[in-house]
């Protein structure tokens, strides 16, 4: 059962250690070993759960990606104007990336190293965010402002520029923050 899956203390734990070792050594370079240590549990406990590093890391950024579109949602009083809008958004984004930055990253450049295994969480985690968009973008604000909601294609396009614009500032130890108003003029110009 999914649900009390995500409720499972141990599972939790195990999710908790794979972030923390990311955080500290980057996906590649963390083991079973390591998520275990940080968790404070076996490896066989690990292996109770998951089949794997990758299986582990897949439900990780799941539901990482859940709590994202979350915060982006909750960033936005849609009642606003566009603009306004349009800011809210890119800082619940840049807000959510800087509480665990290594995540995004291994996200962004690690989870398509997966190959078709990582293919379905790639596509569930582009859908939620595109959908987002376009959900947003449908909003008294912008329907105020006259402007028609964003098409799939554009929302793709704004969610890779700016994941790639997140990935480069992480890369480059930059603030994350460093983002927001390329974002945002980006975005207005890309809605308006």
């Amino acid at each position: 059962d999914a649900v009390a899956a995500q409720h499972d203390p141990f599972r939790l734990r195990l999710l908790d250690g794979l972030a923390a070792s990311i955080g500290e050594r980057g996906y590649r370079a963390t083991t079973v070993a390591d998520v275990v240590r940080h968790a404070r549990t076996s490896k066989r406990t690990f292996y109770d759960h998951f089949a794997s590093k990758e299986q582990c890391f897949l439900e990780l950024l799941r539901a990482e990606i859940e709590i994202m579109a979350n915060d982006i949602r909750s960033a936005v009083d849609p009642e606003a104007d566009w603009h306004q809008q349009i800011r809210q958004a890119v800082e619940g984004y840049v807000g959510n990336i800087e509480s665990r930055p290594a995540i995004t990253l291994s996200w962004i450049r690690e989870l398509p190293s997966l190959g078709e295994f990582a293919r379905p969480v790639q596509r569930q985690g582009l859908e939620l965010l595109t959908g987002l968009l376009v959900d947003l973008s449908g909003s008294p604000g912008f329907q105020r402002a006259d402007l028609p909601p964003l098409t799939v294609p554009l929302a793709v396009i704004l969610v890779g520029g700016l994941r790639e614009l997140v990935a480069l500032a992480v890369e480059d130890g930059r603030p994350v923050r460093s983002i927001v108003e390329p974002a945002v003029d980006a975005s207005v110009a890309l809605l308006g």
